[in-house]
């Protein structure tokens, strides 16, 4: 078979796996995890059902996949926000309000019961530690250039730091964020 054709075939599918990823998370999103059905999906998106279940078993399963890319955007985005940054100070502090947005962004568009499934996943465990991991190293380097204290483990201000911000969740404005931000970057100060 020619390369181009295996090209289109592979660009046909993961336009069909977005489609039925986005589709699914707006009909959650509007109707709630219990109220949305496999042939509501697959009509919404506009494909058979036997089509949608060779995608997906369930509307379980199709959340986790649309929730992994979501962590996964999430994840480069910190990245790149941090490698965009100049000092350590600056990389932290990007992070950090990187992240409040996130929670921010994040809280609130699905009801519990979706919330709970999506969040006793393994995906979301491992992303939380790579943000903790993330969120420690710039703190060890910030407080290595004196920018931030030094008389509490990179780990444990890491950990203040995330548990501060995932209140973010529950600010209704950017303001409120940055501020959040500002006093979390406050109790990481040097001790005088």
């Amino acid at each position: 078979m020619p390369k181009l054709w295996n090209e289109t075939i592979e660009t046909h599918r993961r336009e069909v796996r977005h489609a039925i990823l986005n589709t699914t998370a707006a009909l959650v999103a509007e109707r709630g995890l219990l109220n949305v059905t496999m042939s509501q999906i697959a009509e919404q998106t506009g494909i058979g059902r036997a089509t949608l279940y060779k995608y997906f078993q369930d509307v379980e399963s199709i959340l986790r996949a649309w929730h992994g890319e979501r962590i996964a955007h999430h994840l480069a985005h910190l990245i790149a926000v941090r490698d965009r940054a100049t000092g350590p100070g600056e990389r932290l502090e990007a992070v950090l309000e990187g992240f409040a947005d996130i929670s921010r962004r994040s809280r609130g568009h699905f009801d519990a019961d979706l919330m709970a499934v999506l969040h006793r996943d393994e995906q979301v465990t491992g992303a939380q530690a790579q943000v903790q991991d993330m969120i420690r190293d710039l703190v060890a380097d910030a407080a290595q250039a004196g920018e931030v204290r030094d008389d509490v483990e990179p780990g444990e201000l890491a950990t203040f730091c995330v548990h501060a911000l995932i209140a973010a969740g529950n600010l209704s404005s950017e303001d409120a964020v940055r501020r959040l931000v500002a006093v979390t970057l406050a109790g990481l100060r040097p001790a005088d």
